[in-house]
C-alpha cells in the first residue's frame, strides 16, 4: 500500500479540504455528481486526513455547486478570451485547470505557503501556468499576473469571509484599481450561513470560522467594483446542466430556497476602466 501523504495546514488553510472531499464525492456518485474530477478523487485518497468526519454535512453538493457555478462564470469568459489569464487566489488544491482549461489561456495558482506547498504535490507549473506563494490582502504577486497577457479573471472561491472584512475591502479595492477592466467572481455568505456554522454542516468540523456576513452583494461597489450578476444556489439548475434527481430535488426545494436572505451568493463583479480610457 502506498505511503499517505501528510497534511499540516493552518485553520483557515484547512478548509480548502471541504471542496476537494466535495468534488471527489460528486465525481465517485453516479446519480446526483454534477462534477466529473477524477483528480479530486485521486488526491483524498493519496492524503492522509479524515475526509469521512464531512460525510454528513452535505459538503459534496454545497461545496461543489460554489465550484460549478463559478466554473460557468470561467467557461464564459474563455469564450470571449480565450488567451487570456485566469487568477485563483485561495487555489488550494482546486483543479480549473485541468477540467476547463481550453489550451490557450494562462493561469496563475495563488495560496498561502503551506497550502501552496501541499498544491506543489499534486500540480506543476507550465508555458502557461504559475503557481505564487501570496495572500488576497497582499499585492507582491500582481507583477507576477500582469506578466501574462489580459484581459483577467480574478477568481477567489471560499476565502474573503474567513478574513477580517476591512482588510478584504481594502484589497479589493487595490485590486481593482491596479487591474481596470479585469472581471471578479468571489462568494459570499449570509447571516444565516453565519448563523448556522456551529450547529450544521461541514463547519461544524473544523476550527476556521466565517468571520463577517454580506445580505447586499452590491456593497463591494464601493470598492471600485461593479456588480454584474450575483447567484444563489436556487439558480444552479438555470446555470448548469444537473442530473435529473437533483434537478427534480431543487425544484421541489425551490420555494423554500427563495424564502428569506441567501444562505450563500456567488458574485460576478467588473473592475471599470478609467473614464476617458
Amino acid at each position: 500500500m502506498a505511503t499517505k501523504r501528510s497534511v499540516r495546514l493552518g485553520t483557515v488553510q484547512e478548509t480548502l479540504l471541504l471542496p476537494l472531499y466535495g468534488r471527489a464525492r460528486q465525481t465517485r456518485s453516479r446519480r446526483w455528481g454534477v462534477i466529473h474530477d477524477p483528480k479530486a478523487v485521486e488526491m483524498v485518497e493519496t492524503l492522509d486526513y479524515d475526509f469521512e468526519r464531512f460525510r454528513d454535512g452535505g459538503s459534496a453538493v454545497g461545496a461543489t455547486a460554489r465550484t460549478v457555478m463559478c466554473d460557468a462564470w470561467v467557461r464564459a469568459f474563455l469564450r470571449r478570451n480565450p488567451t487570456g489569464t485566469i487568477v485563483e487566489i485561495g487555489a488550494g488544491l482546486n483543479t480549473r485547470f485541468e477540467r476547463i482549461d481550453n489550451g490557450t489561456a494562462h493561469w496563475v495558482d495563488i495560496d498561502l505557503p503551506d497550502s501552496m506547498a501541499l498544491r506543489r504535490e499534486f500540480f506543476s507549473e507550465g508555458p502557461r501556468r504559475r503557481m505564487v506563494e501570496g495572500s488576497v490582502l497582499d499585492d507582491a504577486w500582481f507583477d507576477t499576473v500582469r506578466a501574462f497577457p489580459g484581459p483577467y479573471l480574478f477568481v477567489i472561491e471560499g476565502v474573503l469571509m474567513y478574513l477580517d472584512r476591512v482588510e478584504v475591502e481594502r484589497a479589493l479595492r487595490r485590486m481593482a484599481e491596479a487591474f481596470p477592466g479585469a472581471r471578479f467572481i468571489f462568494d459570499l455568505c449570509g447571516s444565516r450561513m453565519l448563523e448556522f456554522q456551529d450547529r450544521r454542516g461541514p463547519l461544524r468540523h473544523v476550527d476556521a470560522r466565517l468571520a463577517w456576513a454580506c445580505e447586499a452583494p452590491g456593497e463591494f461597489e464601493r470598492c471600485g467594483l461593479r456588480l454584474l450578476d450575483s447567484r444563489s444556489m436556487r439558480d444552479l439548475p438555470r446555470m448548469v446542466r444537473i442530473p435529473l434527481p437533483l434537478h427534480i430535488t431543487m425544484t421541489v426545494a425551490g420555494p423554500l430556497l427563495a424564502r428569506g436572505p441567501s444562505l450563500h451568493t456567488f458574485n460576478l463583479y467588473e473592475a471599470p476602466e478609467p473614464s476617458g480610457a
